[in-house]
């Protein structure tokens, strides 16, 4: 039984269509991991086609379909070619697609040495016309001690959660590990998953001797941005999320 295909109708309106596509899929991805080679996870991915002035609609089926050509292998290897796959497929001069997924990573606590696993938030985004672009990012929790509370108070300084996201692209390629551990070093402390008493009083103890600012966070890790030759751009953005105000501290740096 033939059906007729809506989507290949003729639109008459003249007005192309920026980003067209499937959001808020979820499936799961093979990533390079320093460690142990490979991990796997499941990333939230969004897929998209620029549609022609011309065409009424796109065949969402088909980013699905070229998705799952590619899941099995390592995702980061293989997307310049599932976006040009989306191109052919979907007659498109522009392709993209945006990846989310947590990232796990076994850290050991700084005095017992238990193990566990850190989630942490990282992604892809990429798009194909007549060059590939590639832009990898990183959301890491840190430890942020205010350097003002410490000076003006007799005991102790408000001490808090803090988000740090960095996106770069680079030349060569660079490890998500790398830019973890680079975050994590210019912050007041770490964060752990696990931790016994002793662990918690060295972390305490060295928050407290390592005051930071936001605004310090992201000048530390923008100089270890502009010193790694394979990075040529960035984006650094610390966010605080303040125990003593209603509001949160913010700052960001980018060499763009």
């Amino acid at each position: 039984m033939k059906l007729n295909d809506i989507q290949n109708q003729k639109d008459t309106r003249k007005i192309p269509i920026n980003k067209v596509g499937v959001k808020g899929l979820k499936y799961p991805v093979v990533l390079q991991d320093r460690t142990n080679g490979t991990q796997n996870s499941v990333a939230d991915i969004n897929m998209y086609v620029e549609l022609p002035h011309d065409f009424r609609g796109t065949h969402m089926s088909r980013f699905v379909e070229i998705l799952h050509h590619y899941h099995k292998d390592t995702i980061i290897d293989n997307l310049e070619k599932l976006l040009q796959e989306m191109k052919i497929k979907l007659e498109a001069d522009v392709a993209y697609i945006e990846m989310g997924f947590p990232y796990f990573i076994k850290k050991t606590a700084p005095v017992t040495k238990a193990e566990s696993l850190s989630s942490y938030e990282c992604g892809f985004n990429a798009s194909l016309s007549n060059e590939f672009i590639f832009e990898m990012y990183v959301k890491v929790p840190v430890l942020s001690l205010c350097p003002c509370s410490k000076e003006i108070s007799k005991n102790g300084a408000h001490n808090q959660r803090a988000y740090v996201t960095v996106s770069i692209l680079y030349k060569d390629f660079v490890w998500l590990e790398e830019l973890i551990e680079i975050i994590e070093r210019s912050a007041s402390c770490e964060v752990y998953s696990l931790l016994k008493r002793p662990d918690e009083k060295y972390v305490t103890e060295k928050s407290y001797d390592n005051p930071k600012f936001v605004e310090d966070i992201a000048r530390d890790i923008a100089i270890a941005m502009k010193k790694d030759v394979r990075i040529s751009k960035f984006t650094i953005e610390a966010e605080s999320i303040e125990s003593i105000h209603n509001h949160n501290a913010f700052a960001m740096i980018t060499n763009s």
